[in-house]
């Protein structure tokens, strides 16, 4: 591989993984608001939120980290406006204190939030408007998370993404190739320096196992990784699953710990991570040989996901866990075919998880996920896997990844609309 692909590669890792205090999408608003307040000058008189089916899907049901167990768009806007960092991007919640979260609460209650549905544009919008004393200010956010596309005061732009339009529906250049292919993954992992790599890892291996522990130690959500290691023989397998269950029961639970995410997303960046790390605790896997694994599934994952895009129906749980399979299955010395096997199954399997908004149960769906990528590991290990023509398997890897890429991005985007409006109550069952 040349130095300046590797670059490229270096370059994507530490644009996406990045660390986030709570559920990346009310953090995204929150960080929209407080980015709006900062332009206007002063405390707004008002705010309102313009955004995507998929950003209300997303932020419904998932409390708002450092909000004393306030859920919702609203939440996370007026939290954003009274006590939000612009300038801690993900963490912008990080230093919010009891008087700020009495102050939204009371907003709230007077009717300083309003909030409006877009539709026709990116799944991942966001346009936050605030006002006071005949001024405003908007910020727009678009595709990824902290990605202002532009500002806006008193009706004039003062800001613009370059190339953005208000139609845009991806932030890449359609006309540059993509860096990455199982191939190239592969390739980088084992020859990249990985003193170049080994900060980011490190952040990621120290953030998402304290989140796991405490979602061990305490009370969150649905229980779903204390649940496995009650009713479950505590083998690596059960923790694996345990653990990345757990740590998404504490972030969706309203944690405040922060975690290094993958492709926009916490949940992702856990179960990327973390069955992992317990194999390779497991295993007795050598540092380097470890951190080489974590390349090869945070890379995988973030493959995956550019096929399929952001905030779609299809349950990102399943693209994490494939990177993760593949990378147990590396470090149990398996060959690339194995690799792509691994992942070939268990899409093969579980492939059709949809995601009906980030929640409790989002850590039973990584359970569920992990477990088939486990299993992928395991058959592709014993020379097992599902064959070119067995539903939407194709040929090669690449053709495989695309076709799923295909079915989230393009195949689903009807189910993403019912489910919006099943959450939504806006159909009558």
């Amino acid at each position: 591989m040349i130095e300046t692909q590797k670059k490229e590669i270096v370059d994507l890792l530490y644009s996406e993984l990045v660390p986030a205090l709570g559920c990346t999408e009310p953090i995204a608003i929150a960080y929209a608001a407080a980015k709006a307040r900062q332009v206007l000058g002063c405390m707004p008189e008002h705010i309102d939120i313009c955004c995507s089916g998929n950003i209300i899907k997303n932020v419904k049901g998932v409390l708002v980290p450092n909000s004393g167990g306030m859920k919702g768009v609203g939440a996370a806007a007026v939290l954003g406006v009274v006590g939000g960092n612009a300038d801690l991007s993900l963490e912008v919640l990080s230093c919010v204190t009891e008087e700020h979260i009495e102050a939204s609460k009371k907003l709230l209650d007077e009717g300083f939030f309003s909030c409006q549905l877009q539709e026709g544009v990116a799944n991942l919008y966001i346009v936050a408007t605030v006002s006071a004393g005949g001024h405003e200010a908007s910020v727009t956010i678009v595709n990824r998370h902290t990605m202002i596309a532009e500002i806006k005061k008193d009706g004039e732009v003062i800001y613009q993404l370059s190339k953005y339009d208000a139609d845009m529906q991806q932030d890449k250049n359609e006309n540059k190739p993509w860096v990455l292919s199982m191939d190239a993954i592969l390739d980088f992992a084992n020859t990249v320096d990985l003193e170049l790599v080994k900060p980011l890892l490190d952040s990621q291996i120290e953030m998402n196992t304290a989140i796991a522990r405490e979602g061990l130690s305490n009370v969150y959500g649905a229980q779903v990784g204390r649940t496995l290691l009650d009713c479950y023989p505590e083998d690596v397998r059960t923790r694996a699953r345990a653990y990345a269950a757990a740590g998404s029961d504490a972030r969706m639970g309203g944690c405040s710990l922060p975690v290094v995410i993958n492709s926009g997303s916490g949940n992702q960046g856990m179960t990327v991570s973390l069955p992992v790390l317990q194999y390779a605790e497991k295993w007795g896997i050598s540092d380097e040989r470890k951190y080489r694994a974590l390349l090869i599934s945070n890379l995988t994952a973030i493959h995956l996901k550019h096929y399929i895009g952001s905030l779609s129906a299809f349950c990102g749980a399943v693209t994490a866990a494939c990177a993760a399979g593949g990378a147990i299955t590396y470090m149990a010395g398996g060959t690339f075919d194995q690799i792509c096997n691994t992942i070939t199954n268990t899409l093969a399997n579980v492939g059709g998880i949809v995601c009906d908004g980030a929640k409790a149960s989002c850590a039973a769906k990584i359970a569920s996920a992990v477990d088939a990528a486990i299993l992928g590991h395991q058959m592709s290990m014993m020379g097992r896997a599902f064959p070119a023509g067995d539903g939407i398997i194709q040929e090669t890897i690449e053709d495989t990844i695309k076709s799923i890429g295909y079915v989230g991005r393009v195949g689903m985007k009807e189910t993403d609309i019912e489910i919006l409006h099943i959450m939504m109550d806006d159909v009558d069952l």
